[in-house]
């Protein structure tokens, strides 16, 4: 189901009540002066930009993040004794579940994790196999996959995934075969679909973590990739190839075993993807806390300018790389949360929406074409709580980007503050509008800018910044009983001042910006 967005505007009295018109008597700075009308356009993005992941462990069901509740221990910071518990098959037929991922769609759907990398397809209609074959861990059925093309037809979300590399798949020789690859493409064919894009295989800088073989190396994944890609160029040219699919690069973590450094990778395969992409999280949760402290963050930190810094810092790396080995191809960042193991505690609270938000932002402005989160639905990091399928903070967030913020990306200009972030868009379904999104991160002063233009102003705020709840324009967003979405709607601004109040996310529609850009 898709939502038809109006930019119908509500009395101007519903900011007033809660503080944050600009009248606000909070302590004020000299109101940033923006231009819309005249904004350049530095880049582009992909229709389906603001994308998501549902980890395969959630398609098949199995071991997988504990709750926190489920584990105290890891919730105050300890390596509990189980932060993995069993967790069932996610429902994807659910009606409430697609109707809040329709609301977010067109998008990309990525099914992958490094089960991924050794799971066995049984393509049959037999009872699930009680155990895998030799040579793979983990079993995903006939009907487990066809739940994700069902749910990828109903809601346009084009499947993204990855291909098993275990010893299962592997020749006398070891040499990677695609025996398991064969029978997932003609599966998809016989379903009416195609799978849009895949990785070979999740983050092989893991090494035997990600289930290559013993002593894995560059040399062997070239050999072994120019067997994959011939193999996917002859069966479905239309495919992206995208990769390495790196993670946590920039910060190793000690006692993982040494996988293929991505330059490694890229320098010993030669150019040829369709894609450059990586995985990114800024830290591990306190689930994986026994990595140590310098892998951690706190919420202390969360809108420091350091910690929404990060992202930026670790695409450049990957920008640079693609620069030298894959010049001129587009950059995905096909995997990303707050934090590793399932997120942690705040990962589900308002203050988590201005990394989300910000890291859009900025990867928008840096020319990366899809950044997936992690996840849809599923541990502290999903956009929609997995068990009561109630939206998140990040949900909201989401839902307003995909309404706003079209795929023509403007310069917004310079921030006078650091914690004053400020980016724009072309506005979605506007020819010439604007649609201008302003994080304020400092949680104790109001920052001010001042437009030309009118519009309407949808401003995002909690009471709680590690709440559950979150405001647009200072009244709760909350579905209905039957899991229907509010009306999402902005107050009207004249031109002029207006304030951006401590603490707060502010999406401005304005459709009369007249940026030539955009058109």
């Amino acid at each position: 189901m898709k939502m038809r967005f109006s930019l119908r505007a509500v009395a101007p009295a519903a900011l007033m009540a809660v503080g944050l018109s600009t009248s606000s008597a909070a302590q004020r700075t000299t109101p940033v002066v923006l231009d819309p009308a005249h904004m350049p356009r530095v880049a582009t993005v992909d229709e389906r930009y603001q994308s998501y992941n549902i980890e395969m462990i959630q398609v098949m069901g199995g071991r997988w993040w504990s709750p926190y509740g489920a584990t105290a221990a890891s919730a105050a910071g300890g390596f509990a004794s189980s932060p993995m518990q069993y967790r069932p098959p996610t429902d994807l037929a659910d009606p409430r579940l697609r109707k809040l991922a329709a609301a977010l769609s067109p998008a990309f759907v990525r099914v992958s994790d490094n089960w991924a990398n050794t799971v066995y397809f049984q393509d049959d209609d037999k009872p699930a196999l009680g155990a895998p074959p030799p040579g793979f861990r983990a079993v995903i059925t006939r009907r487990q996959w066809q739940g994700v093309i069902d749910f990828s037809q109903a809601l346009d979300a084009r499947v993204v995934t990855s291909f098993s590399i275990g010893d299962g798949v592997r020749d006398a020789n070891g040499v990677w075969t695609p025996v398991e690859a064969k029978k997932l493409l003609a599966f998809f064919r016989r379903s009416g679909s195609s799978i849009a894009a895949a990785e070979f295989f999740n983050e092989p800088n893991l090494g035997v973590t990600s289930g290559t073989p013993k002593g894995y190396d560059a040399t062997a994944y070239a050999r072994d990739y120019k067997v994959f890609s011939a193999y996917i160029r002859a069966a479905d040219p239309r495919m992206k190839l995208l990769g390495p699919g790196p993670v946590g690069e920039d910060t190793p973590l000690p006692g993982l075993p040494k996988g293929i450094p991505t330059e490694d990778i890229l320098r010993a395969t030669g150019p040829g993807l369709d894609g450059v992409s990586w995985h990114f999280y800024g830290a591990v949760s306190h689930r994986c806390a026994a990595f140590g402290p310098r892998f951690q963050t706190t919420p202390e930190q969360a809108l420091t300018p350091a910690w929404l810094a990060t992202t930026d810092k670790v695409a450049a790396y990957y920008a640079g790389l693609r620069d030298r080995y894959e010049p001129g191809k587009p950059l995905w960042l096909s995997e990303t949360a707050d934090a590793a193991c399932g997120g942690n505690p705040w990962a589900a609270s308002f203050v988590d929406s201005f990394r989300y938000l910000n890291q859009l932002g900025v990867l928008a402005k840096r020319g990366v074409k899809v950044v997936m989160h992690n996840t849809l639905a599923g541990s502290d990091y999903g956009l929609i709580d997995d068990v009561t399928l109630a939206p998140r903070p990040n949900y909201w967030a989401a839902l307003l980007w995909r309404r706003l913020m079209g795929t023509i990306v403007l310069d917004a200009g310079a921030s006078p503050s650091p914690d004053l972030h400020l980016y724009a868009q072309c506005l979605r379904g506007r020819p010439g509008g604007v649609a201008l999104l302003a994080i304020n991160a400092d949680r104790g002063q109001t920052h001010d800018v001042a437009l030309p233009v009118a519009g309407l102003r949808y401003t995002l705020s909690a009471k709680d910044l590690l709440g559950r709840e979150v405001d647009l324009n200072g009244r709760p967003l909350r579905v209905t009983a039957n899991g229907a979405l509010p009306p999402i709607e902005g107050v009207r601004m004249r031109a002029g001042s207006m304030a951006l109040p401590p603490a707060s996310i502010t999406f401005l529609a304005l459709p009369g910006a007249g940026n030539a850009r955009c058109r």
